[in-house]
């Protein structure tokens, strides 16, 4: 296997949402496992999620998982990339994460030539989208 490089998301209890709402988002496959699952099935964290990923068509990988209470930590130190040149594709995915987000650039043209947006969404995630336009 090759080696890649992929987000991991921690969440404060609401990976499955996430998760659930990013498959939505990007289509793909959810795998979900859970701390009772992996043999603590008498704690308060039982039924959230202690690993997730999802693999998408587009070959995107995310993973997430619920970090213990009172451990999560949010930050703004990161942001999701997406950029390429499928203008349809982009912009379906922009559509459904700016959906209830946080929309701190609006897609649009940018100053270096390509359409590029910035929001946070539902869940504390800032993702940047930059659609590649033909060079003249």
């Amino acid at each position: 296997m090759t080696s890649r490089l992929n987000p991991y998301l921690m969440f404060a209890g609401d990976a499955r949402q996430a998760l659930q709402f990013y498959k939505h988002v990007f289509g793909g496959t959810l795998l979900l496992s859970t701390y009772g699952e992996a043999g603590q099935p008498d704690t308060a964290m039982a039924d959230k999620i202690m690993h997730g990923m999802l693999e998408t068509p587009s070959n995107y990988t995310l993973m997430a998982a619920d970090t213990p209470a009172g451990e999560h930590k949010p930050g703004n130190a990161y942001s999701i990339s997406l950029s390429g040149d499928n203008d349809t594709e982009l912009r379906g995915y922009w559509q459904k994460l700016s959906d209830g987000a946080t929309v701190t650039v609006p897609l649009d043209k940018q100053t270096w030539g390509d359409i590029f947006g910035m929001c946070t969404d539902r869940y504390g995630t800032t993702w940047m989208i930059n659609i590649t336009q033909p060079q003249n």
